[in-house]
């Protein structure tokens, strides 16, 4: 049985202006965000492998990094989709290649989610081997509304029992491949991740608790909380001080 990082780094963000860069390759203290990413999977104990769907044309560029940065859980790079849900599909094909199928765990990631903490991780391997999924949270700090078409509120939920879902998000590889498996002989490609899709498809869902500053980068206001999060994060470091 292995613990495998499905990786997916298909966008190629035209939210974020970058003229040139896909978002993942964008650097934050002068190395890619999509390695930021990679690290921490790369340095956890009980990841044993990491799977990545990359934007095809970046594929030879990816693995250059890989190397410089002497990344050697990363197994097989795989191009992305034209969607998340494709890329992602993708992603666990390759894992399910290298790896079992029945027994596998997989932790499904962005590449450009670089401030999650390795007890997530662990937190996410325990959560599937003793409850069968987990979907990383956070607690909402703000009132959440759900609207109909024309912007009226139809709903005020209870902000104590509202969570945000964030990732990574985590199975047994055999579960979600099932789930894509139905949706492709389904034609759905609409999914916006893995939690919804699950959801959709009748699995019971268990959620742990993830740390408040993961966030995705997808436009530029994402990426420069995240810079101010990395500098905090390194002052804290050199200064010994709490964050």
């Amino acid at each position: 049985m292995m613990n495998i990082a499905a990786i997916f780094a298909g966008g190629v963000g035209s939210r974020m202006h970058s003229k040139e860069l896909p978002k993942q390759f964008l650097k934050i203290h002068d190395k890619p965000i999509i390695i930021h990413t990679l690290e921490l999977f790369e340095e956890n104990p009980e990841i044993d492998m990491i799977v990545i769907s990359c934007v095809e044309n970046w594929i030879g560029y990816l693995n250059k990094l890989i190397s410089k940065y002497n990344l050697r859980k990363v197994q097989k790079i795989v191009k992305g989709g034209k969607t998340g849900q494709e890329s992602i599909y993708n992603a666990l094909k390759a894992a399910e290649s290298l790896g079992d199928r029945e027994k596998d765990i997989v932790l499904i990631h962005d590449g450009v989610r670089p401030l999650i903490n390795q007890k997530t991780i662990f937190d996410n391997i325990e959560s599937v081997k003793k409850k069968g999924s987990a979907i990383t949270s956070v607690k909402v700090k703000e009132t959440v509304l759900v609207v109909d078409d024309d912007e009226g509120i139809l709903e005020v939920p209870n902000r104590a029992s509202s969570r945000l879902a964030r990732a990574p998000q985590s199975f047994y590889l055999n579960d979600i491949l099932t789930a894509h498996e139905k949706a492709l002989s389904e034609g759905r490609n609409d999914f916006i991740d893995s939690c919804s899709m699950m959801q959709y498809y009748g699995k019971k869902l268990y959620l742990i608790d993830g740390p408040q500053e993961n966030i995705k980068i997808t436009t530029p206001d994402d990426f420069y909380t995240m810079r101010a999060l990395l500098d905090a994060k390194e002052n804290a470091q050199i200064y010994g001080i709490g964050v």
